[in-house]
C-alpha cells in the first residue's frame, strides 16, 4: 500500500475509470451532472445533515473541474500525451461551477417560492422564476470558484485544499456583496456533529466551512495517480482526519464540562400563535389576532412568568402612536415584567429647513421590537437594520417594476445596526429580527463589556414558508450564532420554530414548527466572549491562509504548452 488506495486493487482501477468518465463528459452532460451534484449537496446541510452525500457531491464537482482543467489522464499523464494545458478552459470551468451552484441553491432555497403563494393571484406566477433567478444569480459565486480552481488548483492532492479555500472565500463574498445572503453555508453541516460544531466558537462558520469542504472533497484523494503524489495525498487525508478528530475531542470536552447555568428570577414565555400568513394583515383582523395572543399568553402558568416574548410583527398597530392597543397589551405583561413584541413603527421626519411652504412631514416605517411594561409604557425599541430585498424594500425602486411581497406599498427603513438593548429584569439583549440572525459576526454590537449583550433575542415570522426546509435552515443558522458568540438564544416565531438555546447551541426548550401554543423556560447565562466574538472572521482567514499554503506546496501547477 503506497497511497490512499493500492494501485493494483480493482477498487482503485474502478475509481480511476469513474474519474476519467467524469473528466471526459461532453459539456451538456458535465453541466447536468454538476447541477445534480449541487442538488445532492444540500442534503449535507440542515435539516438533513447527511454528510456522506456532501462528500459525494463535492467530490464529483472537483473531478469535473479536474476534467475541465486537464482533461482525462492515464497514470499521471495528461490526456493529450504531453503536458497539462497552461490555459485551462475558463468558461467551461465557470459554467461547471455555476451549474453546481444552480442545483444547490435551487434545491436548498425552493421554499422561497412558497412565499409567493400567500397572495397567489398577485405573485404566484413569479414563484418558479424567482427561485431559479435567485439560484442563477447566487451561482455566479460558485462559477467564480470554478474559474479560480481551474487557474490555481493544479494537479495533485493539494488541489482540494485550494478548492476548500476558494469555496469558503466565495461564501464570505456571498455573505457581504449586495447586502449579503449567507444562507446554507457549508459549515452549518457540522450541526449534525455537535462536538465539531463547537469549533465555531474559535473560527466561526467560515472556518467550519473550510473543514467541511476539506472533508467533502477528501474522496478525490483516492484517485491520486502519480506515484510521487500518493504519500502527500495520504498525509493530507490523515491531517484532515486528525483535525476533525481533534475538533470533536475538544468539543466533547467543552460540552461535558460546561454546565448550563440559568439567570435567576427570569422565567420566559414565548408565544407561538401560528397565525396564517394569508390572514395576518387582513383588514379588521388586527384586534382579533392581538386578542388571541393575549389569551395564549395568559394561559396556565402565567403567574410564574417574568417576561413574555411575541414574534416579529405580532402586533399590527403603530404602538407609539396608538395608546389604546398599547394599553390592551398591558394585560399580557406579567407582574413586574415586560412584554417584548415585534410591531411596525412609524417615525415622522420634518421637512428640511428652506422647504417649500406647506411641505408635510415624511413617514419612515420600521420593522421593530418594542418592550412594554404593565402600565402600557414603552421601555425599549429596536429597529431592524438588515432588510430583506423584495420583502421589506424594493432594490432600485425607480427602475424595478416588481412590488414587494409584504403588506403595503412603502419600503421599510433600516435601523442603525446591531444594538444592545437594556431591559428591566433581564440581561442586556441583542435583538435580531427575522434573518438578521443569519449574518456571522454581525449579531452583536461587539465583545466589549460595555456593549456585549447577555443573550440573542430573535423574533421572526417564518409563516411565509409553510412546512418546508426554510424554517429549519433559519433556526440552524441562529443556533450557530449562539455557538460563535457564546451567547444564549431566545427565538420566538409566529409558526415555529420557537426555542431557547444555551450558549453552546444546545436546545433547552423547543416548540416545533406549525404548533400553536406557548413555550415556557429559563434564560441560560452567557459565557465569556469567545475567540470568535473577539476576532471575528480573522481566525478563519488565518486558517484559510495556512490551508492555501499547504495546498500550493502539494500541487503541480498547470504549466506547459497551451
Amino acid at each position: 500500500m503506497t497511497g490512499p488506495v493500492s494501485t493494483r486493487s480493482p477498487l482503485f482501477r474502478r475509481l480511476l475509470a469513474g474519474a476519467d468518465r467524469l473528466a471526459g463528459l461532453r459539456p451538456r452532460w458535465r453541466l447536468l451532472i454538476a447541477a445534480m451534484a449541487g442538488g445532492v449537496s444540500t442534503a449535507a446541510l440542515p435539516p438533513a445533515g447527511i454528510l456522506p452525500l456532501g462528500m459525494l457531491a463535492f467530490t464529483v464537482l472537483v473531478l469535473l473541474l479536474d476534467g475541465v482543467s486537464h482533461g482525462p489522464a492515464q497514470d499521471g499523464a495528461p490526456a493529450d500525451g504531453g503536458t497539462a494545458r497552461s490555459r485551462p478552459g475558463i468558461w467551461p470551468a465557470f459554467w461547471t461551477g455555476w451549474a453546481f451552484g444552480l442545483g444547490q441553491f435551487a434545491a436548498g432555497l425552493y421554499w422561497i417560492g412558497v412565499a409567493f403563494f400567500v397572495d397567489a393571484a398577485k405573485f404566484g406566477a413569479l414563484a418558479v422564476p424567482a427561485v431559479l433567478g435567485l439560484a442563477a444569480g447566487l451561482g455566479i459565486f460558485t462559477g467564480l470558484v470554478g474559474v479560480a480552481q481551474a487557474r490555481l488548483g493544479g494537479r495533485g492532492p493539494g488541489r482540494i485544499a485550494i478548492f476548500a479555500v476558494l469555496w469558503v472565500a466565495a461564501e464570505w463574498l456571498r455573505g457581504h456583496v449586495l447586502t449579503g445572503f449567507p444562507w446554507n453555508l457549508a459549515g452549518s453541516a457540522w450541526l449534525a456533529v455537535p462536538p465539531v460544531a463547537q469549533a465555531a466558537s474559535v473560527v466561526g462558520i467560515y472556518g467550519l466551512g473550510l473543514l467541511a469542504v476539506l472533508v467533502f472533497t477528501s474522496p478525490a484523494l483516492l484517485v491520486t495517480r502519480a506515484a510521487g503524489e500518493r504519500r502527500p495525498a495520504l498525509a493530507l487525508a490523515v491531517l484532515v482526519l486528525l483535525v476533525v478528530a481533534g475538533s470533536a475531542g475538544w468539543g466533547m470536552a467543552r460540552l461535558s464540562e460546561t454546565a448550563t447555568a440559568m439567570v435567576p428570577d427570569v422565567r420566559l414565555r414565548l408565544v407561538q400563535a401560528a397565525i396564517d400568513q394569508r390572514e395576518k394583515w387582513r383588514g379588521g383582523m388586527r384586534a382579533q389576532h392581538m386578542r388571541a395572543q393575549i389569551d395564549l399568553t395568559r394561559g396556565p402558568g402565567f403567574d410564574r412568568i417574568s417576561h413574555v416574548i411575541w414574534p416579529e410583527t405580532a402586533v399590527g398597530y403603530y404602538l407609539e402612536q396608538d395608546a389604546e392597543p398599547r394599553m390592551a397589551l398591558a394585560a399580557a405583561v406579567p407582574s413586574g415584567g415586560l412584554l417584548i413584541t415585534g410591531a411596525p413603527r412609524v417615525e415622522w421626519v420634518r421637512p428640511p429647513a428652506g422647504a417649500a411652504d406647506g411641505a408635510e412631514p415624511t413617514p419612515l416605517i420600521y420593522n421593530s421590537v418594542l418592550a412594554i411594561d404593565g402600565a402600557g409604557r414603552i421601555q425599549g425599541v429596536y429597529d431592524k437594520a438588515h432588510l430583506v430585498p423584495f420583502g421589506e424594500y424594493v432594490p432600485l425602486r425607480s427602475l424595478n417594476p416588481f412590488p414587494k411581497l409584504t403588506e403595503g406599498t412603502m419600503d421599510f427603513s433600516a435601523g442603525p445596526g446591531p444594538a444592545t438593548l437594556a431591559l428591566p429584569g433581564l440581561p442586556p439583549a441583542s435583538p435580531l429580527i427575522c434573518y438578521e440572525a443569519i449574518f456571522p459576526g454581525a449579531v452583536t454590537a461587539g465583545a466589549d463589556p460595555a456593549t456585549r449583550p447577555g443573550f440573542l433575542l430573535n423574533v421572526t415570522n417564518d409563516g411565509w414558508f409553510g412546512l418546508t426546509a426554510g424554517p429549519f435552515q433559519h433556526f440552524a443558522a441562529a443556533r450557530m450564532r449562539a455557538i460563535e458568540e457564546g451567547l444564549p438564544l431566545v427565538r420566538a416565531a409566529n409558526n415555529g420554530i420557537s426555542a431557547i438555546v444555551d450558549p453552546l447551541g444546545r436546545i433547552v426548550a423547543l416548540l416545533p414548527l406549525d404548533r400553536r401554543g406557548v413555550l415556557d423556560g429559563p434564560l441560560p447565562v452567557a459565557l465569556a466572549p469567545t475567540i470568535y466574538a473577539r476576532m471575528g472572521d480573522e481566525a478563519a482567514g488565518i486558517a484559510a491562509l495556512l490551508v492555501m499554503v499547504a495546498g500550493f506546496l502539494t500541487t503541480r501547477r498547470n504549466t506547459g504548452a497551451a
